[in-house]
Order: structure tokens, then sequence, then C-alpha cells
């Protein structure tokens, strides 16, 4: 069979294989990557993943994607270099689970993404023998999965920009006690802010003597790696044609955009559900067939989901017939009714976020922080509407609670064990620039910054 293409979602730029469209990371024309076909997992492989540790599965998943691009021998050891860590399905009531992925040197779901991408990337580069820069804007989690995947891999800088006021402490740390190849910049505005940026820079003429690339879910490398943990966990809840559940906090629509991928790759998934914040675009555009993008993004405790134009809407209109513009436009609808059938969506405001974290444990002693608990809260809010009638459901813990001391304090009375990872870092010295929302400056940051390594 002929390699999987990947195909902009504006329409306007070539069409590339695996390895262009991850160094890439935006199209030319600014669209995203999406594949122009995908391939198809039979009922009896994935049968086999029940039987399969993580890195395995992974290999599977993602090998058609990197077919002449990247050896099997090559993928293999890097799916068993980047998930070294366990991925735990916690049971909490019959047919429903938890999949924690907080386990990761990061404590975030952006690890199983950002750990594979840094592998493949820095082989890609190296055979190239090239620098390469990676802009990325973070709304709390990115940012640190990246700056630690990337951290001293050779031939590749990274640049983290992210809002001043709207990430934890420790989600700061994460990012700015980091030094080498990692720089940090806080960005006096919003993530949307930090994003524009991001994007304007790509498409700026008077960069383009720099090769830049970017580890956002922007990129098409954080999608792919994204779909595997779907794949796992059904294969440990569900017989292999058996429908599951899944429930997926979103901020930027890059995490539940997996699950389409996996959808598409033929993994049964009932109705998805996609729990949002006080941000809630997506689902009054599922409601009202307007999509409008809501500026300033609204600042709620669930801080890595402050999005108010998700990138990955793109994608997700595309795949359903439509077609969205990076600036918010739509240009062509899609198949709203399908859309509808597929997924469900609700908003959820600080005030329920809070009271899901104090039920949660109350009633079964699950300890969630504010994403997470978003998750939750979502997937309650669709069992109201249409009961599992037992089917098993999945809800995604997407960081560890550690990284929200204070709230968990607040509201539980007592504080999280923190991660040997995390801990560590309140005995280090940060160091990051700062910057207001203004391209002109960022441009010449980023020039000398990129002229003085």
């Amino acid at each position: 069979m002929d390699p999987i293409r990947f195909t902009s979602t504006n329409g306007q730029a070539p069409v590339v294989d695996f390895r262009n469209a991850l160094l890439t990371g935006q199209a030319p024309d600014r669209g995203l990557y999406l594949p122009e076909r995908f391939p198809t997992l039979a009922t009896a492989e994935r049968a086999a993943f029940a039987a399969r540790p993580y890195p395995e599965i992974a290999f599977q998943v993602l090998r058609p994607y990197m077919q002449g691009v990247v050896t099997e021998e090559t993928l293999a050891a890097c799916c068993q270099a980047a998930y070294d860590f366990e991925v735990p399905l916690e049971p909490v009531y019959e047919g429903v689970r938890v999949l924690r992925l907080d386990r990761g040197p990061t404590a975030s779901f952006k690890d199983f993404a950002a750990r594979l991408m840094a592998r493949l990337m820095g082989l890609f580069v190296q055979a190239t023998g090239r620098t390469l820069t990676i802009l990325t804007a973070t709304s709390g989690d990115t940012g640190s999965a990246v700056a630690s995947a990337f951290h001293q891999v050779a031939g590749i800088r990274v640049l983290v920009l992210f809002p001043q006021r709207e990430v934890s402490e420790r989600q700061r740390r994460q990012m700015t006690t980091l030094r080498g190849n990692i720089r940090t910049l806080a960005v006096e505005g919003k993530f949307d802010d930090c994003q524009a940026l991001v994007k304007r820079a790509f498409a700026d003429p008077e960069l383009s003597h720099l090769t830049l690339s970017s580890a956002n879910s922007i990129n098409i490398g954080r999608l792919l790696p994204q779909a595997v943990y779907y794949f796992y966990a059904a294969a440990r809840v569900a017989a292999p044609d058996e429908p599951v559940f899944f429930a997926v906090p979103s901020g930027n629509f890059g995490n539940m955009m997996g699950a389409v991928v996996a959808r598409r790759m033929g993994l049964p998934m009932a109705r998805l559900v996609v729990p949002v914040n006080g941000n809630d675009e997506f689902p009054r555009f599922l409601a009202s067939r307007v999509y409008r993008k809501i500026e300033p993004s609204r600042a709620c405790l669930s801080n890595a989901m402050n999005v108010g134009h998700p990138s990955n809407l793109a994608r997700l209109v595309a795949l359903y017939g439509g077609y969205l513009d990076e600036t918010g436009a739509l240009h062509r609808a899609p198949d709203l009714a399908a859309m509808r059938r597929d997924l469900f969506s609700t908003s959820v405001s600080d005030e329920r976020t809070r009271e899901t974290i104090r039920s949660a444990w109350q009633s079964h002693r699950l300890l969630l922080e504010p994403h997470g608990a978003v998750g939750w809260r979502g997937f309650l809010d669709f069992l109201d509407a249409q009961p599992l009638a037992g089917r098993p459901g999945v809800v995604l813990e997407t960081a560890h609670p550690a990284k929200f001391p204070e709230e968990i304090q607040a509201l539980l009375g007592f504080t999280p064990e923190v991660p040997a990872a995390l801990a560590a870092l309140d005995n280090l010295a940060e160091d990051y620039d700062r910057l207001p929302v203004d391209y002109a400056e960022f441009r010449d940051y980023l020039l000398q910054t990129a002229s003085c390594r």
C-alpha cells in the first residue's frame, strides 16, 4: 500500500509525507495537516491489544503513518523509550474507569505526544545537519511537556510562550527551570494571544531564513500519538467490537482529535463526550450552527483549557465536510447532524468544577484536579441526557492533582502527594523573559535569540 500523505485543511499547500508534516508543524497556507486517509485496524489486531504493553500498541497504531519515512525498528525503539511509565485505568464503579494520563515525567497527558515527537524530530533534524527552532504556545501543560521532552535534544531549540497570569506555579516552574536549548517567554495576555503570535511567525517572510516548527497540537505529530491511548483503554475495558464511551476534557481540542483519529481507524466508539470549561464556543456551535470564537478567552480554574478559538476545530470541521479557516471564519458548514450524533459537548463552570472535585472524592474516593473534574462532570451531564445502558465508559484525567495543591487543599482539606519530578522543582531557580502582546517585539526577540545560539 502506498505511504500515507498529509494535506492542509486550507487546501492550498502541497501534499507532504509524515516527516515534512512533522517538521513543518503548520502548513504553508496556515492550515493544519490531516492524513489523506486513515488506516483501519482489524478486529483481530485490536483484540491482541488486550495482552500487549503500551509501547507495542503505540507501534502498531502509528506504523502505517510512518511507512517509508521511519523504519519499523526505529519506530519500535522510539516507542519503547518514550513510554516507560505506567498508564493506569482506575475503576470508579461498574463499567466506568478513569484513564490516568498523569504519570509521565511532567504529570500531564501532553507527555504522550511530546516524548515521541522529540525522538522522531531529533532523528530527522540530525539527518539534515540543520538547526530547528520549535515555537510552542501553552495554556498550562503543553509547555512543560515539550520543554522536558526536547531538553538537550541535539539540533533543536525550543521557545515556549505562556500567558503570564494564567498558569499555576508548578506549571510555570516546569518550563522556567530548564536551561540549555529551552527558553520561556511570559506574555502579558491570554493563551490565544500566545497562539496567534506563534501562528503569525510561521507565516512571516522575514523569518523564512529560520527553520521553524511547532509542538502544539497544530502539529500532526501531537494528534497521532494521542490516538494510541484510546485503543489501549478500549482493549482493557471492552470486547474488541464493543463501543466505549469516552469523555475528554477539551481546550485546544487536540486530545479529542486523538479520539476522532482512533474512531476513523476503526475503534468502536459510542458518542464522544467533549466537555469544556467556561470557554463554550464549541457547545454553542453544535447547538446553534453559528461559530463565534471567544475574545478574549475566559480565565477558568482549568487553565490549560482556556482557549477561545481551538485550533483543532479546523481539523474536526474538515473531517465532517466543512471548512473553517485559522481566523475562525466558517466558509463551509460541516455536517452538523453527523457531528451531533457522534459528539456531546457541555460547558462546566468553575463552581461546578469545584463541586465535582468535592463530590468525586466524597462519593468514590476519586481524586481529580480541575481539568479531570471538567471531564468527569461532562460525563455525568451526558449520563443525565443518555444513560450508558451497560456500555463501558472511560473518563480522561489529563493532569496530576499535585499541580493544583492550593485548590485541592481548599476543597478537600489535604495536599496531594507530590511526584518526585514535581517536588524537585521547588528548589530550582527560574529564568524567563517577558513581552507584551506585540508581534513586532516578538519577531525582534525571536531574531535576537536565534542569532545568539
